[in-house]
């Protein structure tokens, strides 16, 4: 019995030991981001395709766009270069990502050819009539310009073949204006041959005062008909 109390006595007195607590919880993970834009380079009024993700946050911020969901895809139109910066919050605090888009100029679109005169309205621009005084067919000093202006045209472009056009005023009878017509058209045919015209690209006709420019009856309009008018091909 002695014994026994004993033994009671000094378990009494030992100290009582705390249960041991349970370990801290884990810090919230971290959040992750990302994004990416494709294509990385556009053209100005072209669009790109922006794509992000994001684990772990309550709140997504994509900046110029605004609040997005964690995941998704948006087409944008950037006028200029730009920078998207994403800003993913969440327990674990913040974390960014970025991604951006090189806006280009396009080119200039090439310059609009212009129209190439075609050979006959280069002969129209160039080729003068000469013209002649009454009742006359040799060749006046103005005429002569005109015949080495012609010339030099022709002596340019080798495979114009031209008719020349006798022309006379509307005094005198039909027969005798053809032949004067006819006369008109042979002189200045002449004078280009003689300006090294070869003779083969130049055909003649006469109207006499059957066509005339100018049908009024004065001076100034009988001037006009009396001509040789130089024609592009041959009738």
């Amino acid at each position: 019995m002695l014994a026994l109390a004993l033994i009671l006595a000094g378990g009494a007195c030992k100290k009582k030991v705390a249960p041991t607590p349970p370990p801290p919880p884990p810090p919230p993970p971290q959040p992750t981001a990302t994004i990416s834009v494709s294509p990385e380079s556009v053209q100005k009024g072209q669009s790109a395709t922006i794509t992000w993700s994001s684990q772990n946050a309550s709140e997504v911020n994509i900046d110029g766009i605004g609040k997005v969901d964690a995941q998704g895809s948006q087409s944008v139109t950037p006028s200029d270069s730009t920078t998207y910066h994403m800003t993913a919050k969440g327990p674990g605090g913040s974390t960014d990502a970025t991604a951006r888009v090189t806006v280009t100029t396009p080119p200039p679109p090439p310059p609009t050819p212009q129209p190439t005169a075609s050979e006959e309205q280069l002969f129209s621009q160039n080729v003068k009539d000469v013209f002649f005084d009454y009742d006359k067919y040799d060749i006046r000093a103005d005429g002569q310009s005109a015949i080495q202006g012609n010339a030099a045209f022709l002596q340019q472009h080798p495979n114009v073949k031209i008719t020349i056009e006798g022309h006379c005023d509307e005094r005198g009878s039909t027969e005798y204006n053809l032949a004067l017509g006819d006369n008109r058209a042979s002189t200045a045919k002449t004078a280009l041959v003689s300006a090294g015209i070869s003779a083969d690209r130049i055909k003649t006709i006469s109207y006499g005062k059957e066509k005339p420019a100018c049908t009024e009856s004065t001076e100034a309009c009988w001037q006009q008909n009396r001509r040789a008018h130089f024609v592009y091909g041959q009738k």
